[in-house]
């Protein structure tokens, strides 16, 4: 009951320093907010049962720090040489879009993420994934410009999110460097309008709740544990790779469809080489996702008489729910990209 209040406490806090941040009217006050959400989360992380936690909760916070040194030091040298105006410039913005990146790990700032990511619970790689990006990416939006530095972290991003993916066996990390391919279609779409990123940031979150709601109710941390799960019926498999192709984005599936409107508001604006670029390098990813489907559904093992079945009230309701709101993009498609 003592453990539940206080991870209770520290997430009401942890949301709170993301409202303030956004809310916030001066670079003080987002310095402040961005503070306050990483000291609530710090205490998430730790774990006295699991010592290989802690050790992913001190490389969070010396990295988050180290941002948030970088963010308070850049405002203070720019409102000192700069008072007024200074988002339009290319250096200042550069600053502080660095020091943001940093905290939100995009590529080439991503080293902590998938290190953190591979030791934390589930629902830790969630809060990373998913509310831990809001504030830095909204108050990226003040200062972002259509810029070579720019374009390179987007490029960057996604060409690590593919490569880094393609030889991992732990579900965590492949999840952390789908997440970090993400941030660099999120990136450009944050460039386009606000309004774009924010549809592409609910439907991640949604995908990515999915996920991980999955993968927690099966137990499922590695790879190998899907291939040789005696637990796991086909259809199940079947559900939870729909869904997992859906967040890797194949059409026709509700993943696909932010990336589509990205796709054609990016070839509007003139930058169709990027847009190229992004998805070639984005296919990589949805090699490596398909590699696992198609290698869980083919692949047969023997059962272990030892082995636990797992309960068919367990996920009567979640996976084809998942399956359904995967599916969405067949029927919300054609509505949505009309007003985009």
């Amino acid at each position: 009951m003592i453990n539940n209040s206080t991870k209770l406490l520290f997430l009401s806090t942890l949301m709170m320093g993301t409202i303030l941040s956004i809310s916030s009217n001066s670079w003080f006050g987002v310095w402040m907010g961005l503070e306050i959400n990483l000291l609530s989360f710090i205490p998430l992380l730790t774990n006295n049962k699991n010592m290989s936690m802690n050790e992913s909760s001190i490389k969070y916070f010396i990295v988050q720090a180290m941002a948030s040194t970088m963010l308070l030091f850049s405002i203070l040298m720019i409102q000192m040489k700069t008072p007024s105006e200074w988002e339009g410039e290319l250096i200042p913005s550069m600053m502080i879009s660095s020091s943001l990146l940093l905290k939100i790990g995009a590529a080439p700032f991503h080293f902590w993420f998938p290190e953190v990511m591979s030791t934390t619970s589930w629902i830790n790689c969630l809060t990373l994934m998913t509310w831990q990006k809001i504030a830095p990416m909204m108050v990226m939006s003040y200062c972002i410009q259509m810029s070579m530095f720019i374009f390179m972290i987007i490029i960057v991003s996604i060409i690590i999110g593919a490569l880094g993916g393609l030889n991992q066996t732990s579900l965590r990390q492949l999840l952390a460097y789908s997440s970090i391919s993400h941030l660099g279609w999120m990136i450009s779409s944050l460039i386009v309008s606000e309004s774009m990123w924010e549809l592409y940031f609910i439907i991640y979150t949604l995908m990515s709740i999915i996920m991980v709601v999955l993968f927690k109710r099966m137990n499922l941390f590695f790879m190998n544990q899907i291939y040789s799960s005696s637990n796991m019926k086909t259809e199940i498999k079947f559900m939870m790779f729909l869904s997992l192709l859906s967040l890797g984005g194949l059409p026709p599936f509700l993943g696909f469809l932010p990336k589509w409107i990205v796709m054609q508001s990016l070839i509007e604006n003139n930058l169709s080489i990027i847009m190229t670029m992004m998805v070639v390098l984005t296919t990589i990813t949805l090699y490596y996702y398909m590699r696992i489907s198609f290698s869980a559904l083919i692949m047969s093992y023997t059962m272990n008489s030892w082995s636990m079945n797992m309960k068919p009230k367990s996920t009567m309701f979640i996976l084809p729910t998942t399956v359904m709101i995967s599916t969405l993009g067949l029927i919300s498609t054609p509505s949505l990209i009309l007003l985009y």
